[in-house]
């Protein structure tokens, strides 16, 4: 049987609309949304599927104003909040984050700065202070306790992926110049943009969340951290301190979607996304067109062992890559999440694109996402 599809699709995009079809009646999509903008013109917004399991009572049919938890996709977001305090000269990318946030020098970390954050280079991957889920809902505890963490290694000198440290690093960086939490910040550019998009949802909205389907496999209940040292260490603590830091057993509670963990929880719909994306395009409105060439050049690259392969990054967007392209053109930048949600822009078509999704599976690029994405650029 096939799933109900509801919503626009231009003529030319058909392919585009096949495809996402064909998630949920051959590759297991359970509810999702894409949408797709060319030099701002909407030419895809679909969104199909149910917003939880099927027999699951709360399961409803997915709707446009439906919004869902989309990862790391976030990351992007929280570095664009960043970015812009840059533009605007309040703070430098060779600034060391002490110089803004005085705490975080304890243990070895004066000398990193801003750019260090936003491009994984900062040490600060884990916090090695044993954390609850109660300090995850507290932003200032978790702030506290990764300035106090020795790094890692030493500050700019390797990279390794900050998995859910990125959100409360970038984020408190953006606090401490502004005063605003990430979230206020970031309604106070999404609004205008009419771009969904959330870190922290009001309870007002979280009606309109679906849930999350997936069931890790491990959690930190199962998991003796005290058993580890060293790499190791760092890897389980950057997932699962606090426990539920990537989101486990917590991630379709009222008190995770209304937490702000810039670099996992974000919520928002595919519009919401793609709206976003298709605003960095347009010259000098979220970014200078200089600041945003110099995010999305590679920052940083090599072995990265969270990832468990060769990575590259930006500043907070990912540039394309051969194993993970967004599109078939170059100067392409975004940035994928968990189970496989994903926002991009391609300078080069004009194109921007949101894809966001409930039915986690374990990693960044799947089929549901890659075969979106080739309808797209088969369809120019």
């Amino acid at each position: 049987m096939t799933t109900p599809i509801s919503g626009q699709c231009h003529e030319a995009f058909a392919t585009v609309r096949t495809e996402f079809t064909r998630n949920f009646d051959e590759r297991g999509e359970v509810g999702g949304a894409v949408c797709v903008l060319v030099g701002g013109e909407v030419m895809v917004d679909l969104v199909g599927g149910r917003t939880a399991a099927e027999n699951d009572p709360i399961a409803q049919p997915w709707q446009h104003d439906t919004i869902v938890n989309f990862y790391s996709v976030g990351k992007a977001v929280v570095a664009l909040l960043a970015l812009q305090l840059i533009d605007a000269g309040l703070i430098g990318l060779d600034d060391p984050i002490a110089s803004i946030w005085p705490e975080f020098a304890a243990c070895g970390k004066e000398r990193a700065t801003v750019r260090h954050a936003l491009c994984h280079r900062a040490g600060v991957p884990a916090i090695r202070e044993r954390l609850t889920n109660e300090n995850l809902w507290d932003w200032e505890r978790m702030t506290s306790a990764l300035a106090s963490t020795e790094p890692w290694w030493e500050p700019g000198t390797r990279h390794t992926y900050h998995t859910n440290t990125y959100g409360h690093l970038v984020g408190e960086i953006v606090r401490r110049v502004t005063g605003e939490m990430p979230g206020d910040r970031l309604r106070s550019i999404a609004s205008p943009l009419g771009a969904d998009l959330w870190f922290g949802v009001p309870e007002a909205e979280q009606h309109r969340c679906a849930d999350v389907i997936w069931a890790p496999s491990q959690s930190l209940g199962e998991l003796d951290l005290s058993s580890l040292a060293g790499e190791p260490l760092m890897i389980a603590s950057g997932y699962f301190n606090p426990p539920g830091y990537s989101s486990a057993g917590v991630v379709n509670s009222p008190q995770w979607r209304a937490a702000q963990v810039p670099s996992t929880n974000g919520h928002g719909s595919a519009s919401g996304v793609a709206r976003f994306y298709s605003a960095l395009l347009e010259p000098n409105r979220l970014l200078s067109s200089a600041l945003l060439s110099e995010a999305t050049r590679i920052q940083s690259e090599g072995y990265c062992p969270v990832l468990g392969e060769q990575a590259v990054f930006g500043l907070g967007f990912k540039p394309t890559t051969s194993r993970r392209p967004f599109g078939p053109n170059p100067r392409s930048f975004g940035h994928f999440g968990t189970g496989g949600a994903l926002g991009f822009a391609d300078p080069d078509s004009g194109v921007a694109f949101g894809y966001v999704m409930n039915h986690v599976i374990p990693r960044w690029q799947s089929t549901r996402n890659r075969a979106l994405i080739d309808a797209v650029f088969a369809s120019l």
